[in-house]
């Protein structure tokens, strides 16, 4: 059992043997462990291209789904069931996204006779439509924001109408929130700070929506600017106990999705706190809900206002096992197997943070990356996917990848979840960066960066956070992708020079002559070594004295393999870690972590494209083609929009011109750097 709780949670229903997650990666991987512990058997189902995924290969059994696309596989309510049938599994745990808000899905398992580890299906239906749900939550006295549904039958007509109606009376309806009615994790969601851009963003919103979640529906509210996005977890038993575990501070988001999760909340008062228990126990009891789940409001001062309500597991629910000693998804299938709660929950202890792992490149709008993952290792992790044993502080890690891992594009780009659990909120941020700062990441660029600047920025510890905070600090554009975690000055230099030195070691260690020459060394002294990559060019020699670099007058060189470099500089020594792999090269060091992208001295020459082609970012899917040849395009006009990863990806011409040619059609899947359109006339 959880710590905390006791031992003896009756179980009323027969008890589960052998248990299906309708799911995949971390989520799939996180119920697996405590299946282990409960000793139920597991089920995975997977993709074509999981096939070699971690959750696969941990499972007691898989079933192939067949396909790539989420809606031919983990959206597919019938293969699902009939994996489960198939593998001789009594109930289905749906994890989060994909199915797991899908009301019909909820009613199809137990209606094959499977325990369905979820809250019912009326309550699923109830929180499905964002705006029902507001209509229910206001008429039990919860706040809430107004706003109006929005289909696919719906015009433009449509859309001004409705727009008068429920804004007008406001004094104005700008800025706006179009989001997804069946889903959430920031997909099916568009900002609107023009009235004339609600078609379009209604248009890209639906189409997202229903690639991710199977429902095209999206709902149109105020955007409550400089709000904190803070949610409850809820539990609740079938015998009328709800338990409400504290809230969660969720404000640190790009394209409205959370990347820092912490809990409790740093600044908002026991007032706002107890409003907020208060309101989130009443949601459950409304719905009569039955399992765990969450809701999300958005409080700015002492306004609070209900957002939604996730009928699921939440990706940041380990935060709230830390801090509160519990196993949310034991809890989950105790609940499914009848089991009661006791009468009060647990009493919080500490503070809890987690950042999400990103592969994808926010200098460049936060692009998905793909490709394999060669290492991930953070320094210091204590356990993974649960807390530290003994309830006591430390590391966690929840990762849906291993070191090899294929990074690949058609699902989220989350790589892993890192989860600090300290006695104050002091501590256990500066555990979290410090375990960042020093990962070792190799393969994909990622959002490590950035996350921990986030954690060491002043106004994060101050507690000063909100929904807008990466944009109110300067964090989100081209400056986001060049920033070294933690980096002292000078770091990527000093770095350069250690892949240098590294790589010359290599190449006398594969030298099948004269191998006993020092690396570096030549006839000509005189005449320096040159190594050159994309963010540095390093010029250095090996002399009787020693190391010889162009910029570097205060360095010795302490010792070189092909792996490891020592560097003395000004009297301090500085160990670099080198990896090398194809087409780039990792240097991790206390000074910070370097990617650094090699360049061949004879470089093979590469296929010339047309001037004013727009390339395909990433492998993807072509969703749309905005335009036709010999069409006129202004800047910033949106051209051709990509899906990969779950995500839509519009392609933008980044100046005025003309259409010359269009070199694909809706429903092809282009690779990175396939020429999608050329535009004549860019200056």
């Amino acid at each position: 059992m959880p710590a905390n709780l006791p031992a003896n949670m009756p179980v009323t229903a027969s008890p589960i043997r052998r248990l299906l997650v309708a799911n995949r990666g971390e989520i799939a991987r996180r119920v697996f462990r405590t299946c282990r512990d409960l000793g139920i058997e597991t089920v995975a189902v997977f993709s074509d291209a999981d096939a070699d995924a971690p959750h696969v290969a941990e499972a007691d059994h898989a079933v192939r789904l067949g396909g790539v696309r989420p809606a031919d596989t983990y959206l597919s309510t019938e293969k699902i069931i009939d994996a489960a049938r198939r593998s001789g599994a009594d109930a289905v745990h749906p994890g989060y996204g994909f199915l797991s808000e899908n009301a019909a899905f909820a009613r199809a398992v137990p209606d094959a006779g499977l325990t369905w580890v979820g809250p019912p299906a009326e309550a699923v239906a109830a929180m499905g439509s964002k705006i029902e749900a507001k209509e229910l939550m206001a008429a039990a006295g919860v706040p809430v924001l107004p706003g109006f549904t929005t289909g696919p039958g719906h015009s433009t007509d449509d859309l001004k109408r409705d727009l008068d109606a429920v804004f007008t009376p406001m004094g104005g309806p700008l800025p706006l929130l179009v989001k997804a009615s069946a889903g959430g994790g920031g997909r099916g969601m568009r900002v609107v700070r023009l009235t004339g851009d609600l078609p379009e963003a209604v248009e890209s919103a639906r189409a997202e929506a229903t690639s991710a979640f199977g429902d095209g529906t999206v709902f149109v509210e105020p955007l409550l600017e400089g709000a904190r996005h803070i949610e409850v977890q809820i539990l609740a038993d079938g015998h009328g106990t709800v338990w409400a575990l504290g809230e969660r501070e969720c404000s640190i988001q790009r394209r409205h999705q959370k990347v820092i999760e912490e809990t409790p909340s740093p600044t908002i008062s026991p007032a706002v706190r107890a409003r907020l228990r208060d309101a989130a126990v009443t949601a459950a009891r409304v719905i009569d809900y039955v399992g765990a789940g969450t809701v999300e409001f958005l409080v700015r001062g002492d306004t609070v206002a209900f957002l939604e309500m996730n009928t699921r597991l939440q990706v940041e629910h380990p935060v709230t096992e830390c801090v509160y000693g519990v196993d949310l998804v034991e809890l989950q299938l105790r609940i499914a197997e009848g089991a009661r709660l006791p009468a009060s929950p647990p009493e919080p202890s500490g503070h809890a943070v987690e950042a999400r792992l990103y592969a994808e490149d926010p200098a460049r709008d936060w692009l998905p990356q793909s490709g394999t993952l060669h290492r991930l290792e953070i320094p210091g992790v204590d356990s993974r996917f649960a807390p530290a044993p003994g309830g006591r502080h430390g590391l966690r890690l929840d990762s849906g990848v291993e070191d090899g891992s294929a990074i690949g594009v058609h699902y989220d780009p989350m790589l892993a979840k890192v989860i600090s659990y300290g006695a104050s909120r002091s501590d256990a941020v500066r555990r979290l960066a410090f375990a960042l700062a020093g990962a070792r990441i190799h393969g994909p660029v990622t959002n490590r960066d950035l996350l921990v600047e986030v954690l060491r920025h002043p106004a994060f510890l101050a507690g000063e956070t909100h929904t807008g905070f990466l944009t109110e600090h300067g964090l989100i554009g081209p400056a986001s992708g060049r920033r070294t975690a933690g980096a002292e000055p000078g770091a990527v230099r000093l770095s350069a020079l250690a892949a240098a030195l590294a790589r010359a070691s290599a190449n006398r260690a594969a030298a099948t002559v004269q191998a006993g020459l020092p690396s570096g060394w030549r006839n000509v002294v005189s005449q320096s070594q040159r190594t050159a990559f994309a963010e540095a060019e390093i010029f250095y020699r090996i002399t009787r004295d020693g190391l010889r670099a162009e910029g570097f007058p205060d360095t010795v060189l302490v010792g070189a393999t092909p792996s490891l470099v020592v560097l003395e500089t000004s009297g301090v020594r500085h160990r670099f870690a080198v990896a090398r792999y194809d087409g780039v090269t990792h240097v991790d060091s206390p000074l910070g972590s370097v990617r650094l992208t090699p360049l061949e001295r004879l470089p093979t020459p590469v296929e010339q494209v047309p001037p004013g082609s727009l390339l395909a970012p990433m492998p993807g899917t072509v969703l749309r083609i905005d335009v036709k040849p010999g069409e006129s395009v202004g800047q910033g006009q949106v051209v051709v929009v990509l899906e990969a990863m779950k995500m839509e990806h519009r392609i933008t011409a980044p100046a005025p011109g003309t259409v010359a040619a269009v070199n694909v059609a809706p429903g092809r899947q282009v690779e990175a750097g396939f020429v999608l359109v050329v535009i004549e006339g860019q200056t």
